[in-house]
């Protein structure tokens, strides 16, 4: 059953969302750019202020100018139409200047929270906790909209929050905001002009005389205040709408890169029509959720176009009775209405900005749940000792998969340099999250850790930035830091001779090379780079057996040059030919966490 929101309710959530607002928007204005901020800030509320004094002075001019044409005044006729020509030149230029800087402050208020954001996402490897997060269970206990602290999934598509909503908050923050201020000053300008030309409505009451003072500016309250009431309750749909249609629009653009960055492989399973369905599938829903939204700003449409352009006729049939009888003059009847426009146009800015708060409303709630998602991270090895440790050590070692799940509870382990350890046990048995454990990227283990200084890490599916392939291979040092002569040699050890000599060509390197390629590429940074530890999780499997003994005597004769150790996470046998020790995952009954168990190899001939 559905329930209606109390007043108290209400309030509250307003109440809410205006601080979320402000705890979006205090950070900028408080940043080391705040000076910047807020000297643009004040000169946009003072050229907003000059424009509402040149409406009371435009509004001074309609008086005097139509009481000259209902005169016949010539010499005060073009007096006031020179009058108005500096009038309207100073108003155009404080208008151009007041857009000028209005969109100076959107972008560097955008420029400045981008980055900020940036830096937040990428830092600490939230962007990689973020998206391990989504399949947490229980969900995060996340802000969302009107519920402060519900658990929620984390926000999807961080792209969209950084680039779109971003782009959204700072636009909608600035011109509300200005526009609430300017509505607020034109008011406080024109309800005493208006309640002085409006005079008193007489009428009798029974026996009684009653006379009502300033009775435009009361007409004008009554008009407003129900036209506001009314756009509420027609508007509200939209907040909701609005929320969810940029959700929707940031999937459908999620699965479109998502179709690009897999082309190889859908392409090879012919899986075309699959992804065209459930790219339909996902527009339809965004067709569909457009078209609520514009049927519900088409209900609103109505109201407001009939609410303003009421809005133009109601002062002079209110005032119409005092002018035929000749109480007040056109000039005066001109600037009453003038002035009542003023007064309506003002107490009007909710109903004429109804669907930007919507959209702002939404927008701030998008933000505020991205905002919440980071406090919501886990610290990760919050034991981790000094990167110059020469040993790998954990104890006590408690890790768990997002769902909650335990895969390895008390465990113990050590590696000294020189060791060839071989880690090895059944597909989910915990292998690749102990990796990523000793790499400090794991949010859902706990225990002591100790890593050794220059490790480098080998997935099995390596990252490689759209650029040249001297970046792709220098990733994520710059490319000064290597000589071409080391370049070149590291590809070649890698067995990617064909290589060398496109050191300067630009490709999308993760599609360009196939999988064994983008494998030896990989492994070309480590010769490259030379580190004294190496990680490698199934850092061969897409490789030949012949091509695999060859990169793996090059990585066995990279560690024994620098005095390191290599483990490696692999199920194919022959690599247990290039390691002396064997870590074991034991999967124990009833879904208990696996157990470690250290065997020696034999030595075998490599």
């Amino acid at each position: 059953m559905k329930t209606t929101p109390t007043p108290q309710h209400r309030l509250a959530q307003f109440t809410s969302f205006v601080s979320q607002a402000w705890a979006l928007t205090r950070p900028y204005f408080a940043s080391d750019q705040k000076w910047q901020a807020r000297a643009l800030l004040a000169a946009i509320v003072v050229l907003n202020l000059a424009l509402v004094y040149l409406a009371v002075l435009f509004n001074e001019w309609n008086k005097l100018f139509y009481d000259a044409l209902q005169d016949k005044n010539e010499s005060v006729f073009w007096a006031q139409l020179g009058r108005f020509s500096y009038l309207a030149v100073i108003f155009i230029v404080v208008a151009v200047y007041k857009f000028y800087l209005t969109q100076l402050l959107e972008l560097r208020w955008r420029a400045w929270m981008t980055r900020h954001y940036l830096q937040r996402w990428l830092s600490n490897h939230a962007f990689y906790q973020l998206e391990l997060m989504r399949f947490a269970n229980p969900p995060l206990p996340t802000q969302a909209p009107g519920s402060p602290a519900t658990p929620q999934r984390p926000p999807d598509n961080p792209d969209q929050r950084i680039q779109e909503d971003i782009n959204q908050f700072t636009s909608y923050s600035i011109s509300l905001t200005m526009g609430l201020l300017n509505a607020a000053v034109t008011l406080a300008s024109f309800v005493g002009i208006l309640w002085a030309l409006s005079g008193g409505f007489a009428f009798t009451l029974g026996a009684t005389e009653v006379n009502i003072p300033g009775f435009m500016v009361w007409m004008a309250l009554l008009y407003c205040l129900a036209g506001s009431v009314i756009t509420h309750y027609i508007g509200r749909p939209q907040i909701k709408l609005n929320f969810e249609q940029q959700r929707l629009e940031a999937e459908f653009r999620h699965h479109m890169v998502r179709v690009r960055e897999y082309s190889e492989a859908i392409a090879l399973d012919r899986g075309a029509a699959v992804e065209q369905t459930q790219l339909n599938g996902r527009f339809d829903r965004v067709l569909g959720n457009t078209l609520a939204l514009i049927k519900a700003q088409k209900s609103l449409v109505w109201f407001t176009s009939f609410f303003g352009q009421a809005a133009v006729v109601f002062p002079f049939v209110v005032a119409a009775p005092r002018f035929f009888s000749g109480a007040i003059a056109l000039g005066e009847l001109m600037q009453i209405s003038s002035a009542f426009g003023q007064v309506q146009g003002a107490l009007s800015w909710f109903v004429d900005n109804y669907s930007s708060l919507a959209a702002w409303r939404a927008t701030t709630d998008r933000l505020t749940s991205f905002e919440a998602s980071f406090k919501a991270l886990s610290p990760v090895n919050q034991a981790q000792a000094a990167t110059d440790f020469d040993a790998l050590e954990g104890t006590d070692l408690h890790l768990a998969l997002p769902n909650g799940v335990v895969l390895l509870d008390g465990a113990q382990v050590r590696a000294r340099a020189g060791e060839r350890i071989l880690l090895q046990g059944p597909s989910g048995s915990g292998k690749s999250s102990l990796f990523r454990t000793f790499a400090d990227i794991w949010p859902y283990a706990s225990g002591h850790v100790q890593c050794p200084a220059q490790a480098m890490f080998l997935p099995q599916r390596p990252y490689f930035p759209n650029g040249t392939l001297r970046q792709a291979l220098a990733y994520p040092h710059d490319t000064a830091a290597f000589s071409e002569d080391d370049m070149r040699q590291a590809l070649t050890q890698a067995q990617l001779p064909g290589l060398t000599n496109q050191l300067n060509q630009e490709a999308a390197w993760g599609q360009t090379l196939s999988g064994g390629e983008q494998q030896r590429l990989a492994v070309a940074r480590v010769l490259l780079k030379k580190p004294r530890w190496v990680f490698a999780d199934e850092a061969t499997s897409a490789l030949d057996e012949a091509t695999e003994k060859i990169i793996y005597k090059q990585l066995l004769a990279l560690v024994d040059q620098t005095q390191g150790t290599i483990i490696s996470i692999a199920h194919k046998p022959t690599v247990a030919a290039f390691h002396q020790t064997q870590w074991v995952l034991e999967p124990q009954p009833e879904g208990a966490p696996a157990r470690f168990v250290f065997k020696t190899l034999a030595a075998q001939p490599c």
